[in-house]
């Protein structure tokens, strides 16, 4: 996966893996808002959530997109586990 946040000019954060970039839009796939729950704790909601439940790809043009940024690891890592159908673990196990 290359997941990624961006920074939307409406000020959302959108977390998403990215599958292309063409010239003036990029195609994600999941897209996720970040928000404030209080506390410092984060939490996420559908981008969008009036589209279709098996529409899992979205094109986003870029001039609405302030920045693209790498999320940190374990973003990443929860982001996966939320969408991936594989679980692996995030450390070796020794037996």
């Amino acid at each position: 996966m290359n997941v990624k946040v961006f920074r939307m000019s409406s000020g959302e954060d959108v977390v998403a893996n990215v599958i292309e970039t063409k010239d003036n839009t990029i195609v994600v796939s999941n897209p996720i808002v970040a928000f404030n729950q209080g506390d410092g704790r984060v939490g996420f909601a559908p981008y969008s959530p009036l589209l279709r439940r098996d529409e899992k790809e979205l094109e986003i043009n870029t001039r609405w997109i302030v920045y693209i940024a790498n999320v940190n690891d374990e973003l990443v890592e929860q982001y996966e586990e939320m969408f991936s159908t594989i679980k692996t673990p995030s450390s070796k196990l020794i037996l």
